[in-house]
């Protein structure tokens, strides 16, 4: 396709380099340094997109990260959603698509929205789409969420990477401000980082026909940045943002495509000693009735996509302002070969200067633009004077409109630096800092270049100077005189009628209208109206609207904007992807999994392993070749129950509590009573929150008099101790008590099934393990299998188990010996997968499933372990508490279906009727018993306890499965196997 719309000469673009694309499947050419925007303009296409609510039709506005209309989609080898069209960087071979339209953005189905507005308004969802009728609504509703899809594959191109960094001076942006700024700071010696958005220095100049020293501003923007290369304490990143400003003076800077290798992106974490933000002023649109026809643009961006890219956006073009910036643009529009039909300035009286950069070409001053003409792009416009009255229509095919800028405060304001109105330029600027930071240049609401370069080289000095640098910024450049903007606010033009739609935020289809009804049904708060209306909350997070929205809520209010105030300006600041917040720190190198002795021997023996509770890596199962997930679980099982297992039981937290409150510690502990247990005895416990509600479960043995073993769940372990300690330190600082972690010095190999006993002996021991001697929940120290051990008889299966302890050291060593003696009695190593099933076949309970932060132990059945007699233990008031409320609750029952082949999911709703309404509990386990040849599972189920033989049901999407309830023990439910 021909690029009718490029110019012959001019622009910065390599023009020697073709690049070849695709946009919505149609194939496109531009040149090496346009963006996928500036290629599609100068092919004439000026449709590009689709609003999210009315879908209609849009186009380009903007042509920086402020863009409010048009996103694209990515796809191939860099495949993403969501991107600004005007940011995307051409590269041979790169495939775009719009986004939020089907099937083309030519002709959407969507787009009948537009002609059901009137039920549409601000906020009709929370009034529309509720019980009883939302089962109707959320099909339809969830297909619509969104605008792209979101990546289904790995980039191939290159890895995120993580680099912290420290510095003197940040200098957030490269414009003229910037550029002094760094200049300044690195010639009195401060080591300078200069991290600045675009794919070149040079900011706001590059977009303009500015003169510096009577020179371009380019060359002398050339000679600066070489002159700051060239100095070794000095490093520049290019397409590079700054998103995040956090506490002590943390910046979080994103580089995209950086020049190493096998780099995809890099985010730095940077801590500077000083800040500078330098990063510009955004031009703000005109609303007025009809403002997003394609063809409607920033007349900034008219003069960048001319003056940069060598593309005329339209032909012949109407300007709309209130300020006389866009006379700069029109200027530079007619330079280029562009008929400029009228000015249109709603101020009265233009300003002489602004007058003499447009000889020959029409203002109408003291009038309005009161609308557009066109479908799917502007045909032309329709003008009124300001104060009313008939209009005129002026046809075009480009609207360029300034509404005034907006200096870019919102990193500055993210720390927590305080923002005041001005009202000479309508615009919100930086008051008081609360960091080591400042703002520099049009980011400090000064708009004249020679302003810009003053104020830059003088922030610079002022960094440095605070941190004891000496020295002053030396001669300042000379710049073209500037041309005051004398802007006149004007928020928005009244519409003619009141079904006109005047947009102030463009993706979310919002209007002035919306924030009409806002106001209207009391939300007068500016936080709050944006919320009603979703005014800013869309990818471009407000950039150009919000300061209308909040002007169009003083006009209505009749207060002054600085009164309305601002949205919090929240991180990020430009969309991240979620690998560059990561970094490289992704899996196993940002939290290495742990290990235990026996991870090579299970590996190697085909072992699925999985990440289990506090990042420890264990087996889930030991799938024989040939054999499905599903039959190696069942295998496992029935070894357990019919014969011999081994498990590998390590990443049990394992705490040894020791010294003359060593009893009472414990007891405070658990809310049962430890302190009376007899030497080498144990006693299952439990821990409580201060809520009363079940924070860890697990066995205590007492090894001496001030002696004691704690065992607790592995994922709690680590929480576990800082619980004790928190305990000891803040609460009972006297107590003569040391607690010392032992999880990883002890490894173990549970043996358990009805051949455990005979096994054990097997090995060879020196420990009598008949009943008699070692009965349950008993401790005995000795020899096994060669290796001083730690016995101890728990079993978490329901089976006789002999948890045997040894050195970390000698640990695969004993389960080698363990495997190689049970090879004649048919053991078999038991994953987790296979511990699970035997476990909710016996009715124990497991945090994460049954104990889920909101049950107490009375609802799992288990009052027996609150002691009655102790004096207290941490938690016992707020169970009393909890259970005066009188409210009914959810207790731990047995789930079995009517279908007994039917597996049901794990958290499956418990719904009264099995309709989608309020949930009476939920399911917490769920497996197929290889015992009991069905499926059996458990839940937590309102009143529980009092509802054994009623019908359940489980809803599983639209799905009802009939379940009857039962007690929650599905085997050996008098215990005689783990006791025997």
């Amino acid at each position: 396709m021909s690029e009718q719309f490029r110019l012959s000469s001019g622009g910065r673009i390599d023009r020697s380099m073709r690049v070849n694309f695709t946009f919505n499947g149609r194939p496109y050419s531009g040149y090496l340094g346009d963006t996928l925007a500036s290629a599609l303009l100068a092919h004439g296409e000026r449709l590009t997109a689709r609003s999210f609510k009315y879908h209609r039709p849009r186009g380009i506005t903007s042509a920086g990260l402020e863009e409010p209309s048009s996103y694209v989609e990515l796809m191939g080898d860099q495949q993403a959603g969501n991107q600004p069209i005007t940011t995307v960087q051409l590269r041979e071979g790169l495939a775009a698509r719009s986004v939020n339209c089907w099937p083309s953005a030519r002709f959407d189905i969507l787009a009948i929205n537009q002609f059901i507005a009137r039920l549409l308004p601000a906020s009709f969802y929370y009034k529309t789409f509720m019980w009883p009728n939302w089962h109707l609504y959320e099909p339809a509703i969830r297909r619509a969420a969104g605008l792209a899809h979101a990546p289904d594959s790995d980039r191939v191109e290159g890895i995120y990477e993580t680099r912290h960094w420290h510095c003197d001076v940040l200098v957030i942006g490269a414009g003229p401000a910037g550029l002094m700024a760094a200049l300044s700071a690195a010639r009195m010696g401060a080591r300078v980082l200069l991290a600045d958005e675009g794919m070149e220095p040079g900011g706001a100049l590059l977009g303009r026909r500015e003169q510096i020293n009577g020179q371009p501003a380019m060359d002398w923007v050339a000679v600066v940045v070489a002159e700051l290369d060239g100095m070794a304490h000095v490093t520049r990143l290019s397409q590079a943002s700054a998103w995040a400003y956090r506490e002590a003076n943390l910046v979080v800077v994103t580089e995209r495509s950086p020049a190493t290798p096998g780099i995809f992106q890099r985010t730095w974490r940077v801590r500077a000693k000083q800040v500078v933000v330098a990063a510009g002023a955004i031009e703000r649109p005109l609303v007025f009735h009809n403002n997003d026809r394609p063809g409607t643009m920033l007349a900034s961006a008219v003069q960048t996509y001319v003056n940069r890219y060598a593309v005329l956006p339209g032909h012949r073009a109407v300007v709309f302002t209130n300020n006389s910036s866009a006379y700069e643009a029109a200027a530079d529009m007619v330079a280029a070969g562009m008929v400029v039909t009228a000015i249109v300035d709603a101020r009265s009286c233009v300003p002489p200067e602004a007058l003499k950069l447009v000889p020959g070409v029409e203002v109408l001053a003291g009038y309005v633009v009161a609308g557009t003409n066109g479908r799917h792009q502007i045909k032309g416009v329709q003008v009124r004077l300001r104060n009313g009255g008939a209009t005129r229509r002026i046809d075009c095919d480009l609207l360029a409109m300034s509404g005034g800028w907006n200096p870019v405060v919102h990193l500055f304001s993210q720390s927590r630096g305080t923002l005041r109105f001005d009202e000479k330029l309508t615009a919100f600027v930086a008051d008081r800092a609360q960091q080591p930071t400042c703002c520099a240049g049009a980011a400090n609401g000064l708009y004249g270049l020679q302003a810009c370069l003053a104020d830059g080289a003088a922030k610079g000095v002022l960094a440095v100077n605070a941190l004891g640098f000496a020295g002053s910024a030396g001669v300042i450049p000379a710049a073209t005189d500037a041309l005051d903007h004398a802007i006149e606010a004007l928020w928005h033009v009244e519409p003619a009628k009141p079904s006109d739609k005047a947009f102030i935020d463009l993706q979310h289809d919002v209007t002035v209208a919306d924030i009409g009804v806002a106001l209207l049904e009391g939300y007068g708060a500016v936080e709050h109206v944006k919320r009603y209306t979703t005014a800013g909350m869309g990818i471009d997070q407000g950039k150009t609207g919000n300061i209308n929205v909040i002007g169009a809520i003083a006009q209505a209010q009749h207060i002054r904007l600085d009164a309305v105030g601002t949205t919090t300006f929240r991180s990020p600041y430009t969309p991240v992807e979620f690998g560059a917040l990561v970094g490289s720190r992704g899996g196993s190198v940002f939290l290495p999994y742990r290990h235990t002795p026996m991870t090579g021997w299970n590996i190697a023996r085909n072992a699925v392993m999985q990440e289990a509770g506090a990042r420890w890596s264990r087996p889930s199962c030991f799938p024989l070749p040939g054999e499905t997930v599903e039959d190696a679980v069942r295998r496992e099982v029935l070894a357990v129950r019919q014969n011999a297992g081994v498990y590998d039981g390590s990443p049990l937290g394992k705490f040894e509590i020791k010294g003359p409150d060593a009893s009472h510690l414990v007891d405070m502990l658990y809310t049962g009573l430890i302190s009376s247990l007899k030497v080498d005895m144990g006693r299952y416990g439990m821990m409580l929150t201060d809520e009363g509600l079940i924070f860890d479960d697990g066995v205590a043995f007492r090894l001496a008099p001030e002696h004691y073993l704690l065992s607790t769940s592995t994922a709690n372990a680590d929480e576990v101790h800082r619980h004790i300690t928190h305990f000891l330190q803040i609460e009972r600082p006297e107590w003569q008590v040391r607690v010392t972690p032992v999880t990883t010095a002890w490894a173990n190999a549970t043996i358990c099934g009805p051949r455990a006993r005979a096994l054990l002996q097997a090995l060879g021991t020196d420990i009598d393990v008949s009943p008699e001697a070692f009965p349950f929940m008993a401790f005995r120290q000795g020899r096994v299998a060669g290796l001083q051990a730690r016995v101890m008889r728990v079993s978490f299966t329901g089976e006789l188990s002999y948890e045997v302890n040894v050195r970390s050291r000698d640990a695969l060593v004993l389960w080698e010996r363990v495997m190689l003696a049970g090879a004649s009695w048919g053991i078999e190593p038991v994953g987790s997968n296979a511990n699970h099933v035997l476990r909710v076949e016996k009715g124990f309970l497991s945090l994460g499933h049954e104990a889920d932060s909101t049950a107490d132990p009375i609802d799992l059945g288990i009052a027996w372990a609150l002691s009655k007699t102790k004096q207290d233990y941490l938690g016992k008031r707020a169970v009393a508490i909890r259970r005066s409320s009188g409210r009914l609750r959810r207790e731990l029952v047995g789930l079995l279906t009517e279908d007994p082949q039917r597996l049901v999911i794990e958290g499956a709703p418990l719904t009264p009727g099995g309709l989608k309404m309020a949930s009476e509990g939920f399911v917490s386990a769920s497996v197929w018993s290889p015992m009991l040849q069905r499926s059996v599972a458990l839940g937590l189920l309102q009143n529980g306890r009092q509802r054994q033989g009623e019908t359940v049901f489980i809803r599983i999407k639209e799905e009802v499965v009939r379940a009857l309830v039962v007690e929650p023990c599905f085997y050996d439910a008098a215990g005689e196997k783990l006791r025997s």
